[in-house]
């Protein structure tokens, strides 16, 4: 028998983001935006329009705080 792995909430939420992040970027992309250029400028300054509001990407970024957007961005860079 294999032993039980324990997840963290955490784990789930981050990986979530890191969905959200990937559509997010689709939906830019397919929208003619520059994704590094439009997502850094929302994280510096928690200006949403710099998110388009196409297919809901704009809502779809704004369940998560900035703050926890950018540990997963960071933790993903370092892995």
């Amino acid at each position: 028998m294999e032993e039980t792995k324990v997840y963290q909430a955490s784990d789930f939420n981050n990986a979530l983001i890191a969905e959200t992040l990937k559509e997010v970027i689709e939906i830019l992309e397919e929208r003619g935006y520059n994704p590094i250029n439009q997502i850094v400028g929302y994280l510096m300054s928690g200006d949403p329009g710099y998110i388009s509001s196409h297919k809901e990407a704009r809502n779809k970024i704004l369940k998560f705080e900035r703050t926890k957007i950018l540990e997963v961005l960071v933790s993903q860079f370092i892995k």
